[in-house]
């Protein structure tokens, strides 16, 4: 009776065993909410475009025009790639004139972590921030960035964007 129980105990727990340690790798589906036209207005008054298209082969490209009044104040691109390691997160930014922010071969890396029903949840490579993307509506979703506080990841809305129709 005692072996039967350990070989039922042992068939019931393998299956959570084996998914807790095989963490996913996110695919375009995870992400798809943001495909569109976006725009924001930060806290500070400053607009936010943002375009992401459609996937094509293993990617998704996006990119945003961030101004200052009537003035360009940054530009990021985005490119979420489907790797043998999972979906990535690559973003690059640029001052105006496209000069580059970051080294020309060294973009901000976020490996993805988690998705639910409208949200997906990155990494940054380093492990010391999180960025989700949060769908609060069919035509709204916001890009919250994350960082741990007493063991908890608490996330602050960056942007908040509304679809263009």
């Amino acid at each position: 009776m005692k072996n039967i129980f350990t070989v039922l105990l042992f068939i019931c727990l393998l299956p959570a065993a084996i998914f807790a340690q095989t963490p996913s790798k996110g695919s375009f589906a995870d992400i798809s909410f943001i495909e569109g036209h976006w725009k924001a207005i930060t806290e500070d008054g400053r607009a936010i475009e943002a375009v992401w298209l459609s996937p094509a082969g293993d990617n998704i490209l996006g990119f945003m025009r961030m101004m200052n009044g009537d003035k360009a104040d940054l530009y990021e691109m985005l490119a979420y790639e489907q790797s043998d390691q999972g979906l990535v997160s690559l973003v690059k930014h640029f001052k105006p004139g496209l000069i580059g922010v970051e080294e020309k071969d060294n973009p901000n890396r976020y490996v993805f972590i988690e998705a639910g029903k409208g949200r997906a949840v990155f990494q940054s490579v380093a492990g010391d921030l999180r960025i989700l993307y949060d769908q609060r509506s069919s035509n709204q979703f916001a890009i919250a960035r994350g960082s741990k506080e007493n063991n908890q990841w608490i996330f602050k809305d960056l942007f908040v964007f509304d679809k263009v129709r």
